[in-house]
């Protein structure tokens, strides 16, 4: 799920009605400078008050990498940041997580396929045979699947007489395209 730009009470009415009980914050800094409700202290006393459990999960999961090697021409490259140890590690706590609570990852992108916790996180949990789907901004809930529909036709790949073969082949440029396009770029 994405906070966006979304009053708190929408925000939690969106968790509520996918039956949230607890956000896993996968942003690498946990703050908000246009809509101060979603920083990481205030996030987690609203959602407390709603019965839903908080934990910060974005020095692992973040889509901001400190390590400079996880970086290709200055942009955040999820292909290295996805068999990373600590990245691996903090997708264990976040499957650990969703065994004891119907966990949300959450960033800060109301578009799945403008956001890391869709395009690496959510990624990583499906090829892991994790049922994954997404909370989009109207409530609708979607598959994974759905999203990875979407992201071949946003990429121009959906067709299956392509030159790239399957589509396993397609999704993983499809991913790898759109990585290029939304990660994290450093400052030069």
């Amino acid at each position: 799920v994405g906070h966006s730009r979304h009053a708190l009470d929408r925000f939690i009415a969106l968790l509520e009605g996918a039956g949230v009980t607890a956000v896993a914050d996968v942003r690498s800094a946990p703050a908000s400078r246009f809509s101060p409700h979603f920083n990481k202290n205030a996030l987690a006393a609203s959602l407390a008050g709603h019965g839903i459990g908080y934990a910060f999960l974005g020095k692992a999961l973040g889509g901001r990498p400190e390590r400079g090697d996880m970086y290709t021409d200055g942009r955040a490259d999820y292909g290295k940041m996805a068999v990373a140890p600590e990245f691996r590690a903090g997708l264990a706590q976040l499957i650990e997580t969703a065994q004891r609570h119907r966990a949300a990852a959450m960033c800060s992108e109301a578009d799945p396929l403008d956001c890391h916790r869709c395009l690496l996180v959510g990624r990583a949990l499906a090829e892991a045979g994790h049922d994954v789907a997404h909370i989009l901004a109207s409530g609708e809930i979607v598959s994974h699947a759905v999203v990875e529909d979407h992201l071949l036709e946003a990429e121009h790949l959906a067709d299956d007489d392509l030159l790239i073969g399957s589509r396993a082949e397609r999704l993983a440029e499809a991913y790898r395209a759109r990585n290029r396009k939304v990660a994290f770029a450093m400052l030069r």
